[in-house]
């Protein structure tokens, strides 16, 4: 019973983190209605900003945090700005957002090898190696630190989504950005704040992984599996990402505790197959009917 509490533990922690990342993949699909696979790029950028910072700079703990906030905000800021809202102002179909968001992937990952380095590094120590001991379970410094921090930003994200004006105007656009466009609202503006939130979740998520594990170009596509943990949930859905990216991390722990850390992707992939066969909309997503 002990040990199934203690990966419990350790499922959460990384469950949070991936949520980080699900919510920002919810935010976009649910006013743009495509999938940004550009949202690697974010990590990426939360994850080598916070390295420079805390390695290069020795800027402190807390800086460092504030600049993959910062860092990843920015990017997906230029990412909507430069390749987004050109094909939106055209009119393109969501076919054209979604190459667009791969290329920007790709764009990011190769500009990181070329421009900084492509070898693995690794974050100074964060915290003290020793871990908090609660009766039988053991519990690290990290996996708090992370688990704390992103349930408070979920805490901040959902108090501003449902108690704020433009919380308002991001759920309205969630139904019908055109109308809520019709209302006075900027759209440009308040889709550029969607990014930003997004980028902002997403740096912050790169310092964590990063941090718990390597810095390393091809660190964005852990997006994948935040990206598996929306559809579980149903994309679009903000508590659905929270749930399915709980979820996820749960599970993935549990099955490399109990049967193999092999075995650990091909169920989570036959998970999300099966997913979208019986329940394309996941667990909290809305099937969205297209009006003619």
């Amino acid at each position: 019973m002990a040990q199934f509490i203690q990966q419990l533990i350790n499922g959460l922690s990384m469950g949070f983190i991936y949520a980080l990342i699900a919510i920002g993949y919810s935010l976009i699909y649910s006013i743009l209605s495509f999938s940004n696979f550009a949202h690697s790029t974010f990590i990426i950028t939360g994850a080598y900003t916070s390295f420079f910072l805390m390695v290069t700079m020795r800027l402190p703990l807390p800086l460092a945090l504030l600049g993959a906030i910062v860092g990843g905000a920015l990017i997906a800021l230029f990412v909507e700005n430069a390749a987004y809202r050109p094909i939106r102002n055209r009119g393109s179909p969501t076919l054209y957002f979604i190459i667009a968001s791969m290329g920007m992937s790709i764009l990011g990952e190769n500009f990181v090898i070329a421009a900084i380095w492509a070898r693995i590094r690794a974050f100074p120590q964060l915290f003290p190696v020793m871990a908090i001991s609660v009766g039988p379970l053991t519990i690290s410094t990290m996996d708090i630190f992370a688990g704390v921090t992103g349930f408070a930003f979920l805490l901040i994200l959902v108090f501003v989504i449902n108690k704020t004006k433009a919380g308002m105007a991001i759920r309205a656009a969630s139904f019908d950005l055109e109308t809520v466009g019709l209302m006075g609202v900027n759209t440009v503006r308040l889709i550029g704040l969607v990014f930003v939130v997004a980028g902002a979740l997403a740096g912050l998520a790169g310092f964590f992984l990063g941090a718990r594990f390597t810095v390393y170009p091809a660190i964005g596509i852990l997006t994948i599996k935040a990206y598996i943990a929306a559809v579980f949930g149903g994309l679009g859905s903000l508590p659905g990402a929270v749930v399915g990216a709980v979820f996820l991390g749960i599970m993935e722990v549990m099955i490399a505790g109990y049967i193999s850390s092999a075995a650990r992707d091909i169920v989570v992939f036959a998970l999300l197959v099966t997913v979208l066969i019986f329940r394309p909309g996941g667990i909290m997503g809305v099937r969205r009917v297209e009006k003619v």
